[in-house]
């Protein structure tokens, strides 16, 4: 019996990797249109796509037992409600006892960025 003869999983890793640069590409020249819709595809779908091919066909999910799936498939959905619930919130200026102020970024506000060559210190240039 040959060595390919059991195998039903032969992979041409060649062509998932034409696929993976050509969804790089589409993912890289989407967002470049400046619909919010299409940046959002590509930013989140195309990122899904990818990496579902690299762990079936490189990490070889394709031959493991269903309950790794399950498992996967679970672990996807607590991250996609972690996700839901915490974005709405994140996203806002303000809330019940709290408000994003300028702040609450790491961010020097933009009246520091003037006092360049003051004590020593170096504003950063944007």
């Amino acid at each position: 019996m040959s060595a390919h003869a059991g195998s039903h999983h032969e992979t041409n890793y060649v062509k998932v990797w034409a696929l993976l640069l050509v969804l790089l590409v589409v993912s890289v020249v989407g967002p470049m249109a400046g619909i919010k819709v299409v940046t959002l595809a590509t930013a989140f779908g195309i990122a899904f796509v990818k990496a579902y091919i690299v762990a079936r066909k490189f990490m070889h999910l394709d031959l493991e037992k269903p309950i790794v799936h399950w498992i996967l498939a679970l672990a996807l959905v607590f991250m996609v409600l972690m996700y839901a619930g915490i974005s709405p919130d994140v996203g806002r200026d303000s809330g019940q006892r709290w408000e994003k102020t300028s702040g609450w970024h790491h961010l020097p506000p933009q009246s520091e960025h003037t006092s360049e060559g003051q004590g020593g210190e170096h504003a950063p240039s944007h």
